[in-house]
């Protein structure tokens, strides 16, 4: 297979998407599609199959069937170091720091992929500039950290890889709004700097502002897609997601 890739083609897409535990089926003909430097949400309630979904990517579940491709290449079958390899970082759901290890520790094994201490003294230097605030907590704890800090920390650490896509399992949940903003303002600068962002979230009004394409997950269907303004404009998802015709 030639990996010469147009750059049309969707930098991650995963295509009829069928996943299992057990006899119990998670999704049914699930295809997604992260375009080049796009932002890209993923709605839906509890259970309805978002974090099986970026486990997949992630190579932490084996759909039954489908296809996994990232530029152009599959990645069913690899380990999850290899897809971080291949260029795809994770920010986990409630962050998941190493909380006794202190903050550069841990912003430094975002870098476990590379063996270039030059370039990654470079990219800690340049994310601090990024992250001004972690710059006064380098050698603290990690786990002593408010939910905000502990957000950029794991937003940071994921760039240590030099991604080309990061994935985000709901990356405002428990956060302060003041803490909400800057995480928001923060995916809007990494995204324009020409990472590719797919991200769950349960704060619908939010994703929806700052996403290009949106899609909605319903019980392991994809049940509503399209570019995200016209699915916040769509009474479905203002009646499901929104809080209605009325809401703000």
């Amino acid at each position: 297979m030639s990996e010469v890739t147009s750059a049309a083609e969707p930098l991650l897409r995963l295509t009829k998407i069928d996943t299992f535990y057990g006899q119990a089926q998670v999704h049914f003909d699930l295809s997604i599609d992260v375009p080049r430097g796009h932002i890209v949400c993923l709605l839906g309630g509890n259970a309805s199959g978002k974090s099986t979904t970026m486990k997949i990517i992630l190579g932490l579940v084996r759909p039954r069937s489908g296809e996994v491709m990232f530029d152009g290449v599959s990645t069913l079958g690899l380990t999850t170091p290899q897809i971080v390899r291949r260029g795809i970082a994770s920010v986990p759901e409630a962050r998941r720091l190493f909380s006794d290890m202190s903050v550069k520790e841990n912003l430094l094994m975002g870098a476990f992929v590379r063996n270039d201490s030059a370039e990654i003294a470079r990219d800690l230097e340049r994310l601090l500039a990024l992250f001004p605030k972690l710059g006064q907590r380098l050698s603290q704890r990690a786990g002593s950290l408010s939910g905000g800090e502990q957000q950029m920390v794991a937003m940071a650490r994921a760039l240590m890889s030099r991604p080309r896509l990061i994935v985000m399992d709901e990356p405002t949940m428990g956060l302060s709004p003041l803490y909400v903003d800057r995480v928001l303002e923060l995916i809007r600068t990494v995204n324009k700097e020409g990472v590719s962002i797919f991200m769950v979230e349960q704060n619908a009004s939010l994703a929806l502002d700052i996403a290009h394409e949106a899609y909605v997950l319903q019980t392991g269907r994809i049940v509503l897609s399209g570019p995200a303004q016209t699915l916040k404009d769509d009474a479905r998802v203002r009646d499901a997601y929104l809080g209605g015709a009325d809401a703000a």
